[in-house]
């Protein structure tokens, strides 16, 4: 009997989920699913397409030194995980630690952002950017220890 409730309850979800693309968005474990079209709401009609936002896409961040502070470290490398949502994951290594945050796209100007991030050791940044095409941008990024950089997005 066990063994027919398990049956069941995983052909449920195998249903539940028949037609749905489950995509791994990062590290921290957070998923996204994505549903490609949505049934008609007539019986035999058209199968009717749902909007969905298109995959998350990574994109390279190099960040520049501006100052002496920041020529101390020198470049910094790092990444953006565009959720093509309006926001995404930033993660970079600064001076041995890794700070992470995200990037968010200014109200009013989808071409503007701004992005955070944090380390442990109580360390951060912050900067402003412009997407110059959706996959490619510049702008500045400031550190809690008064390094400034230049910052890069893009492949």
């Amino acid at each position: 009997m066990k063994l027919a409730k398990l049956a069941a309850a995983a052909g449920l979800q195998a249903f539940a989920l028949a037609g749905c693309y489950v995509v791994p968005v990062g590290p921290d474990g957070h998923y996204a699913i994505y549903i490609p079209s949505q049934p008609s709401p007539y019986p035999g009609g058209p199968v009717q397409p749902v909007a969905q936002p298109g995959l998350p896409k990574v994109l390279h961040a190099r960040l520049y030194p501006e100052n002496d502070v920041a020529t101390q470290t020198g470049m910094v490398a790092g990444t953006v995980t565009n959720m093509m949502t309006g926001k995404g994951r930033f993660q970079l290594q600064y001076a041995g630690e890794l700070l992470t945050g995200e990037a968010t796209r200014v109200s009013g100007d989808d071409r503007k952002g701004i992005a955070s991030a944090w380390g442990p050791s109580g360390a951060f940044m912050s900067c402003e950017y412009q997407m110059h095409t959706p996959m490619q941008g510049a702008g500045t990024c400031n550190f809690s220890n008064g390094a400034r950089y230049k910052v890069h997005l893009g492949n």
